[in-house]
């Protein structure tokens, strides 16, 4: 096996074990978290009824391009938390999805928590 494909089966088990845990529901959706080379994705999912509520990626951003990748995914989580305030969301289930909680996905948790969101 390659070094990418074993990565990115090291990623997938530990994602896999994080989801056996951590579920959403409509009143605490889950805030998934999938991260690129170029941007990043982030998903408020409703996990019961199998439904994405909410979702934002970088291509949203104005200026986008002329951000560092940590500071568009600050003003991702925040746009995010932004959007679930308004439906009445206050909490949420973090989803890391397989990554480390450092840099852009803390970045991530830090934005939507300053909108209003709690996990």
């Amino acid at each position: 096996m390659n070094k990418q494909k074993e990565k990115n089966s090291k990623l997938e088990r530990r994602h896999k074990k994080i989801r056996m845990k951590i579920s959403g529901t409509a009143s605490k959706p889950r805030l998934s978290v999938f991260k690129s080379n170029i941007g990043i994705y982030l998903q408020l999912i409703d996990d019961v009824n199998g439904k994405t509520l909410f979702s934002v990626n970088f291509k949203e951003l104005k200026g986008a391009d002329k951000m560092k990748k940590t500071e568009q995914s600050f003003k991702l989580g925040k746009l995010l938390g932004e959007k679930a305030v308004k439906a009445n969301i206050s909490e949420a289930v973090f989803d890391r999805g397989g990554y480390k909680y450092h840099g852009r996905v803390k970045a991530v948790a830090d934005g939507a928590r300053e909108a209003g969101l709690k996990f």
